[in-house]
C-alpha cells in the first residue's frame, strides 16, 4: 500500500502518542527580570565580551566517571550496546551490564590524585586564558553538590565538589571560569541502559537501567525509543518533566558558581525553556557586573541555533574564512575521556589549529585528557611543556588580536565544518592576525631560509601604506626583507627560535582590522 508523506507523518504521530507517556501541560520556567527575555529577537542583542575575544585559547577538563574504564568517550551509553568495543571491554573488565552497570562504575571514580591548583599552574604556563570544567555529561552525573539530583560527585565517587575545586583554582590563577552542560540529550542517550542482549547466553536479560530502583540515574523506562535519534525531535525533547529537570539542574549550576562561560553540547535546548535559562544567565551576569554583560554562551549549529544569541561552537572542526561573529572550536588532545592506546594530537597540529582559528575570528577550547585519578598522562603533559615554550615567544601574535583583511594564504585547502579536523599544513601556509600597527604572519610549519607572503605584495590590494619594519618573534637578529610587487620576501636567520610554527611581525601604517568583525 502506498501512503503519502502526510499520511506517514500522521501514522508516526499516532504511534508516538500510543508509545509515549501522556504529556502534562507545557513547562513554563520562571523568567528573571532584566534586559533579556526568552525571545530570539531579545537574545540577538548579545555581544561577546572583550575578555573572550582577547583570550583566544582556553583549556577544558572534560572529565568524570567515564574515564574509569580507560576505554574512551560515550562509555556509559556504549557499554549497553551489544557488539561495541566498549560493551566487549565491559564484559571482560566488569561482567555483564545486567549485573554490573554504570551505577557500579561511578563509585570507582575516586579522583585521588586530583590537584587542581597544580594543574591550573601548568595550564596557565601553557597559555590558557580561560578554563572550563565539565558540569554534567550525557551520563546524568552532576560534578557538583547538586540540589536537584542525588547522583553527584559530592554524594558518591570522589565525594568532592569537582566544579567548585576547579573554580577556586581558576580564580586563584586569574582565569575566567566556565562550565559545560551536556544534559539535554541524556534521556535519549542513556536509553541503551534499558535494553538487553539480542543474542548469546544473556539474551533478553534486562540491563540494570531497567531496574526501577535506579531511575534517577538512568531515567524512566525509554526502551521504546532506542531506535530514535539521541538529539532528534522525539518525545523526550518535548516532555515537560524533562524540561523542568534540565532547567532546575542547570540553573542550580549557574546560581551556585556564576560562571563566566556556559557551554551547551548542542543547540539551545528545549525551545523557550532553554532560551529562558539563557536570558536568566545574561540578566544575572549583568546585575552582578554593574549592567555590563561579561558572560559567554557556547552552543552549536544543531537543534535551535541562534548565531547572534551567543558564541557558536564547532566541535572538532573550523569555520571557512573570517566569521563576522566571534566563535569557538572545541576539541581534545586525545579522546574526550581517557582511552588506552589512543593516538594523541602532536603539539604542531594544535598550534596550527590555534593560528588558523584565531585568524578567522575564533577561539580554541582544548580538552587536556586526565587519568581517572585526576593526574595527567605523559602525552598531555608533554604538550603542555612544548606549548608553554611556543606561546611564551609567539603569544603576541595570538592574544588580543583581531582578523586582518584576509585570514591567510597557502597551498593547503583546509577541511571545514564539525568533525573535520586534522588538516596537514606546510610552512607555505600562512595565517594572519592584526593588532595595533602590526600584522602578524604565522607560518604553519617551520620555514626554511625565506618566507614569501603574497598577500603583502605591493599589488595584492591589501596594503596601501609602506611597511616600516619586519621582525621574527623570539629573535633579535635583524632581518633582510623586500616588498616586491608580487610578495613580501623575508630572509630568516640561521636559527629559528621556536619549533612547530614561526610568527613574523610586520609593522605598517595600514594594519587595519578586518571590517567583517564589528562585534
Amino acid at each position: 500500500m502506498t501512503i503519502s508523506i502526510l499520511q506517514r507523518g500522521m501514522l508516526f504521530g499516532l504511534l508516538a502518542c500510543c508509545l509515549a507517556p501522556s504529556r502534562a501541560a507545557e513547562y513554563v520556567p520562571p523568567q528573571q527580570p532584566g534586559k533579556f527575555n526568552a525571545t530570539p529577537a531579545s537574545l540577538k542583542q548579545y555581544r561577546a565580551p572583550d575578555w573572550f575575544r582577547d583570550a583566544k585559547f582556553g583549556i577544558w577538563s572534560h572529565w568524570g566517571p567515564q574515564a574509569v574504564p580507560r576505554a574512551g568517550d560515550w562509555y556509559a551509553r556504549n557499554m549497553y550496546i551489544e557488539g561495541t568495543h566498549q560493551y566487549q571491554h565491559h564484559l571482560r573488565q566488569y561482567g555483564h551490564p545486567s549485573q554490573f552497570g554504570y551505577k557500579d562504575i561511578i563509585p570507582l571514580w575516586k579522583a585521588e590524585r586530583f590537584d587542581p591548583d597544580a594543574l591550573m599552574a601548568l595550564y596557565v604556563k601553557a597559555g590558557a586564558r580561560y578554563f572550563v570544567s565539565m558540569g554534567v555529561h550525557h551520563d546524568n552525573f552532576d560534578l557538583w553538590n547538586s540540589r536537584h539530583h542525588s547522583w553527584n560527585a559530592v554524594n558518591m565517587g570522589p565525594r568532592r565538589d569537582i566544579v567548585g575545586a576547579w573554580q577556586r583554582a581558576a580564580q586563584k590563577a586569574g582565569l575566567p571560569f566556565g562550565v559545560s552542560e551536556h544534559l539535554g540529550a541524556s534521556f535519549g542517550w542513556f536509553a541503551s541502559s534499558h535494553g538487553h542482549d539480542k543474542s548469546g547466553p544473556m539474551v533478553g536479560v534486562p540491563y540494570d537501567g531497567a531496574n526501577p530502583s535506579f531511575q534517577e540515574l538512568y531515567h524512566s523506562d525509554n526502551e521504546a525509543y532506542l531506535s530514535m535519534s539521541i538529539y532528534g525531535n522525539n518525545w523526550y525533547t518535548t516532555h515537560p518533566a524533562w524540561h523542568q529537570e534540565w532547567f532546575r539542574r542547570v540553573s542550580d549550576l549557574l546560581d551556585t558558581y556564576h560562571p563566566d562561560l556556559l557551554y551547551s553540547d548542542g543547540g539551545i535546548p528545549f525551545g523557550v525553556v532553554g532560551r529562558t535559562l539563557l536570558a536568566n544567565y545574561y540578566n544575572a551576569n549583568m546585575a552582578a557586573n554593574g549592567g555590563r554583560l561579561t558572560a559567554v554562551y557556547n552552543h552549536k549549529d544543531g537543534g535551535e541555533f541562534i548565531a547572534e544569541a551567543g558564541v557558536q561552537d564547532v566541535e572538532r572542526g573550523v569555520l571557512k574564512g573570517i566569521n563576522p561573529l566571534p566563535w569557538q572550536t572545541d576539541t581534545s588532545i586525545g579522546d574526550w575521556f581517557y582511552s588506552e592506546g589512543y593516538q594523541y594530537k602532536p603539539t604542531s597540529e594544535i598550534i596550527h589549529m590555534l593560528a588558523d582559528i584565531v585568524s578567522k575570528n575564533g577561539n580554541l577550547l582544548l580538552n587536556v585528557v586526565q587519568y581517572p585519578d585526576g593526574s595527567l598522562p605523559p602525552e598531555p603533559r608533554k604538550f603542555l611543556e612544548e606549548m608553554a615554550v611556543w606561546i611564551g615567544i609567539n603569544g603576541e601574535a595570538i592574544y588580543g588580536t583581531r582578523p586582518w583583511k584576509v585570514f591567510g594564504e597557502g597551498p593547503t585547502e583546509a577541511a571545514v565544518g564539525a568533525m573535520k579536523e586534522g588538516t596537514k599544513y606546510t610552512p607555505q601556509d600562512i595565517r594572519f592576525t592584526a593588532k595595533g600597527d602590526a600584522v602578524y604572519a604565522i607560518t604553519l610549519g617551520v620555514p626554511d631560509e625565506q618566507v614569501v607572503i603574497q598577500s603583502l605584495g605591493k599589488r595584492a590590494g591589501h596594503v596601501s601604506g609602506p611597511i616600516s619594519a619586519v621582525y621574527l618573534l623570539g629573535s633579535k637578529a635583524p632581518l633582510k626583507w623586500t616588498q616586491r610587487d608580487d610578495a613580501l620576501v623575508v630572509s630568516l636567520p640561521p636559527r629559528i627560535p621556536t619549533a612547530h610554527a614561526s610568527a613574523l611581525k610586520i609593522v605598517m601604517k595600514d594594519a587595519q582590522i578586518a571590517s567583517a568583525t564589528p562585534r
